[in-house]
């Protein structure tokens, strides 16, 4: 899924209001809290927030190629896990693939399933050639090599293998226990907004260090004219 600038409309608030609007998501409070605590129209703060997630996921598409050590792992999001089915077989739940340069950004990607052909296309994307790859054991992974990549190092989780020296993706998966802790918050979200949800995770992480405020003033500009 991706996001393109007409979907961005003219705001209808004041300056003003935007920037508390604004302030208060970078904050990372609730379209609740922001309702209150601007005395906006629940609907109104809800269509602005959904307007700046639209700008965060449109500037997290645009992020360059990821080199130097590189994770790449699958997660999955949504229903509870059905019994009899775990890990990559369970049903009702989002795949999400992601890409995590090691003490940098990450970058992820709902996928319709996690066949071999459905990775490698993100991977010839977004990973340069001269990466050093990471990855556990699943034949999903298998044939990166002779994409062009010509390091490629695995841990064998099925054999309960975390770490063999320099190898493991402990990196991207504490990026996904970040997104799933914060994403509880959500209660009932919406199928439809969860890719926004999504990329806000990613770009709070990729930005966790920056003042947020500025930067999101920086990329909302000209996807929201006040």
């Amino acid at each position: 899924m991706t996001v393109s600038s007409k979907h961005f409309v003219r705001a209808r608030i004041s300056r003003a209001k935007f920037r508390q609007l604004l302030k208060l998501f970078a904050l990372d409070l609730t379209g609740v809290q922001i309702t209150a605590l601007t005395n906006l129209n629940r609907n109104t703060v809800n269509r602005y927030l959904r307007l700046i997630r639209q700008a965060v996921a449109l500037h997290c598409q645009r992020e360059s190629p990821f080199c130097g050590d590189v994770e790449l792992d699958e997660s999955y999001f949504g229903a509870r896990r059905v019994r009899g089915k775990r890990g990559r077989g369970a049903r009702g739940k989002t795949i999400v693939f992601g890409i995590y340069k090691r003490n940098g950004r990450v970058y992820t990607e709902i996928v319709p399933n996690f066949k071999k052909a459905s990775i490698q296309a993100i991977i010839r994307g977004k990973v340069d050639l001269t990466s050093t790859i990471h990855t556990d054991g699943f034949r999903s992974y298998d044939g990166i090599v002779h994409m062009g990549y010509q390091k490629h190092y695995r841990v064998r989780h099925d054999l309960d293998e975390f770490v063999r020296g320099t190898a493991h993706i402990n990196g991207i998966e504490g990026f996904w226990g970040m997104a799933k802790t914060r994403l509880v918050k959500f209660k009932g979200m919406s199928p439809s907004t969860f890719y926004l949800h999504l990329k806000e995770c990613e770009f709070r992480f990729n930005h966790r260090d920056e003042d947020l405020y500025q930067l999101l003033l920086r990329i909302t500009r000209s996807a929201i004219a006040i």
